[in-house]
């Protein structure tokens, strides 16, 4: 009898996205029989337990990185950046370990730079190609194919003719080996009748996610319609009803699915990930980025260039003024799935090894 491939799944703890969006990933694989092992902290581990109670889970220390309260991200990403190669290398060493304790026979890596091996099949997981920042682009270019291309493969996760990422996905330069996945997203279309007007999703990486709750909470207080408001601690299982507000402490995902389905606008921060559930649910959305952030600043300048989405700045936050200007903006509308085919093949490469 053959034994199964055993694949470690990892996935960034940044917010909830790359573990949310590794869920597909993590359901093709198992489609394909092979055994899944994930690494997560946070609340990524708690979002991935909850989701996959029966897999195995182990500990595998990952990056910590600070986030910034006053400069860009990727200005402060570049000052860390000593502190962030000592992670990854110290990473990478962990990973050694982990490879011979867990009998692993291949790395599915979400924006986890360290956990590349001679030995056995990895694999790099980003949209993120070419990373945005006001300086030194070039030169996070270089560290980021760096460490990329120590990995056997990339997958790029992105449609590649819809290009909902824009140049993060389609720099110039391209590293040595990759390959477009498609976009992918645990959510299913389905219809629904609406039921609220908005629908918050808070996420991201703490303390802008609690000081982004705040300004929803002082601005819902003038909108007499049905709002629901999750809030993204994944650690949590609060409901509270008030009036027209209903407050979600989290949601799985059968749960998030049907709050979008039924609500007419849905207001976030534009990370990839909740792109690419949106364009799946074909939903109309306001973005209010998270400040500082370069990336979440490009994508929601993007979207608006391309009449999809409008965004606000978030200290130039006006709900009101946001719903009537988002009028004229057309919503994700265009349908599309994971590039199954390709991700199929990727797997095969994994059954060769």
């Amino acid at each position: 009898m053959i034994s199964k491939k055993r694949i470690l799944v990892a996935p960034l703890n940044w917010g909830l996205g790359h573990a949310s969006r590794c869920i597909p990933i993590i359901n093709e694989l198992l489609n394909h029989d092979f055994e899944v092992i994930i690494t997560a902290n946070g609340r990524s581990f708690y979002l991935l337990k909850q989701e996959f109670p029966e897999l195995e889970f182990v500990k595998l220390e990952g990056q910590n990185i600070k986030y910034p309260n006053k400069i860009p991200l990727s200005v402060s990403i570049f000052f860390q950046i000593p502190k962030i190669l000592y992670s990854i290398y110290r990473e990478h060493k962990n990973l050694k370990k982990t490879i011979k304790k867990c009998n692993i026979d291949g790395v599915i890596s979400d924006n986890r730079y360290g956990l590349f091996n001679k030995e056995i099949p990895t694999i790099f997981i980003t949209h993120q190609l070419q990373i945005q920042s006001p300086v030194f682009k070039k030169i996070l270019l270089r560290i980021n194919y760096y460490f990329i291309n120590k990995f056997s493969i990339c997958w790029v996760m992105d449609d590649e003719e819809l290009n909902l990422a824009g140049e993060l996905s389609k720099p110039n330069i391209f590293p040595k080996k990759y390959k477009y996945i498609g976009a992918h997203s645990r959510l299913k279309l389905t219809k629904k009748e609406r039921k609220y007007k908005l629908c918050f999703i808070l996420s991201g990486p703490e303390p802008k996610r609690t000081s982004f709750e705040k300004m929803v909470m002082e601005s819902v207080k003038e909108i007499e319609e049905e709002i629901v408001i999750i809030l993204g601690k994944i650690e949590e299982r609060n409901i509270i009803t008030k009036n027209n507000l209903t407050i979600i402490s989290s949601s799985n995902t059968d749960e998030i699915n049907k709050y979008i389905l039924e609500s007419e606008i849905i207001i976030s921060r534009p990370g990839y990930t909740t792109i690419m559930d949106l364009q799946k649910l074909q939903a109309k959305a306001i973005f209010i980025p998270t400040p500082g952030q370069t990336e979440q600043e490009y994508l929601a300048k993007y979207l608006k260039q391309t009449k999809i989405c409008f965004y606000q700045k978030q200290k130039e936050f006006n709900l009101k003024k946001a719903i009537n200007i988002s009028k004229n903006y057309s919503g994700f509308r265009t349908n599309i799935t994971g590039n199954k085919f390709n991700v199929a093949m990727i797997f095969m490469f994994f059954k060769k090894k």
